[in-house]
């Protein structure tokens, strides 16, 4: 078997990995025996009892609220390894602190993910408008065949079909069946699968094209606007959008960012993670190292596990980075789907900056919590089970609500998805470059905005919200991509 950790998600060899509480991470090395999948892998196709029988094994072993599994479950009453885990962690699920974050996935799609960004679809992240039945882009990947057609961020999705004769419009879509009939119009998440899309862009103008799913890299730091030099009167503000913590090469790309920065002179920053739902663990620890020049050796995080594994807790020091900065003050950029390690990174500066730190946009999602990966590799399968908590310096994170009551300042701003990101007029940039300039705003409200209360897991993947009346469309079994960076399609 084999676990990985991240701060929202990352894999002991046979053994132990982690993910989750912010982003993913490599499982710890020490503690005890992983769990023992039952029956023992044969030769044999696997069973669905089988893998069961794992994710059962996982669970009892490592699971971070153990007196929060229903113990009552039958696993012999169920043939699928996914709606056996919602039942048994339903009493955590019912307290709001494992909403959807423990599930199983594919071995090699996510490894594909993790190590090379790899991933098949169009190349665009999506949301509906639960007001007004629409369904709009926020962004676009470079290097999708969706961009390449023209569909960028603001770009509303008007019509979707298999041919040109068979049009369906989205609004019909949705006021028949909702989110869900989109997903289905668009067809799966396959290389070679074709639609014919009818969209506006941002500009006005109304394309029809016929466009594939392919296979395309997940470029974790966009090259258009993803880091950027920002001249507010006469100072320098840096501004940098990390989209996902999923993607290992993200690490060097945060290390250039951080060289420009430096030689600039940058002290004051703003971090965008409005659409950032986590990743791998170490890809926040770098982050975190890239932002603690002159603090060396400080706690930069805890991870704690479940008393019966406290052998594999661990607490992350600041390290030393040739790039890093010493950040003077920051402004993160974040909404409802701003989940895990980016809330890791935030909640991890807090001790260090202060009232020097502010939450600009809406409450992030709240999820303070991460997953190691257990695998049982015949079956290509791994569970992604709750497994520890982070903590920043000052022992805090119990921020299931989001983190709009922790941080010392928030400042309320909408999305102008009809504005680029990192464009200074852009709705959120502009609160955040006056934070960073004393000039006053409106607080976040605190309260949560899971809009998902007593939902079942299925539906609380379905429905990330983003702070406004937009949520991200969302299968209710997403792929792996899909998992770590809703939307995606």
């Amino acid at each position: 078997m084999k676990i990985g950790r991240t701060a929202l998600t990352a894999t002991l060899a046979l053994a132990l990995a982690a993910c989750g509480g912010g982003g993913s991470n490599p499982p710890p090395t020490s503690g005890g025996p992983s769990p023992t999948p039952t029956p023992t892998p044969t030769t044999a196709a696997c069973t669905a009892a089988e893998e069961i029988d794992y994710a059962n094994a996982v669970l009892n072993e490592w699971y971070l609220f153990p007196d929060l599994l229903d113990d009552t479950v039958d696993p012999a009453a169920f043939n699928d390894v996914q709606d056996f885990l919602d039942a048994r962690v339903a009493p955590a699920r019912a307290q709001d602190i494992d909403r959807g974050f423990t599930f199983a996935t594919s071995i090699e799609e996510e490894n594909e993910l993790i190590n090379s960004g790899s991933s098949a679809g169009f190349g665009v992240r999506l949301a509906y408008d639960t007001a007004n039945n629409r369904v709009l882009a926020l962004e676009a990947f470079e290097n999708g065949n969706g961009f390449a057609a023209g569909i960028d961020r603001g770009t509303e999705l008007l019509a979707i079909g298999t041919t040109t004769t068979n049009l369906q419009l989205v609004s019909n879509l949705m006021a028949s069946g909702g989110p869900q009939a989109v997903i289905n119009a668009l067809g799966p998440s396959d290389p070679g699968v074709t639609r014919v899309l009818r969209f506006r862009t941002a500009d006005g103008t109304v394309i029809e094209q016929s466009v594939a799913k392919s296979e395309f890299s997940l470029d974790p730091i966009s090259d258009r606007y993803g880091v950027q030099i920002i001249q507010d009167g006469a100072k320098k503000v840096g501004y940098l959008n990390l989209r996902t913590f999923i993607v290992r090469d993200a690490s060097a790309q945060l290390e250039d960012a951080f060289d420009l920065f430096r030689g600039e002179g940058v002290t004051e920053l703003i971090i965008d993670f409005r659409y950032n739902g986590g990743g791998l663990v170490d890809v926040a620890d770098t982050l975190g190292d890239l932002l603690g020049r002159g603090r060396v050796g400080d706690v930069w995080s805890r991870t704690v596990l479940r008393p019966s594994k406290s052998a594999d807790n661990e607490t992350e020091f600041f390290d030393f980075e040739d790039e890093a900065i010493q950040p003077t003050k920051i402004a993160f950029i974040g909404r409802g789907g701003t989940a895990s390690a980016s809330e890791l990174v935030i909640n991890s500066m807090v001790p260090y900056l202060g009232n020097n730190v502010a939450l600009v946009g809406t409450n992030t999602f709240g999820k303070p919590v991460g997953q190691f990966g257990f695998d049982l590799e015949r079956c290509d399968l791994r569970v992604r089970a709750v497994t520890f908590k982070t903590v920043n310096a000052d022992d805090e994170g119990d921020y299931f609500s989001g983190l709009a009551s922790t941080v010392p300042n928030t400042c309320a701003a909408p999305d102008d998805i009809f504005e680029p990101l990192g464009d200074p007029a852009e709705d959120s940039v502009a609160a955040a470059l006056d934070f960073l300039a004393g000039r006053s705003c409106n607080p976040i409200a605190a309260q949560s905005d899971k809009g998902i209360a007593g939902a079942s897991a299925e539906s609380q993947r379905a429905m990330v919200p983003l702070g406004d009346t937009r949520r991200m469309l969302q299968p209710r079994r997403p792929n792996p991509a899909q998992f770590e960076i809703p939307g995606l399609f």
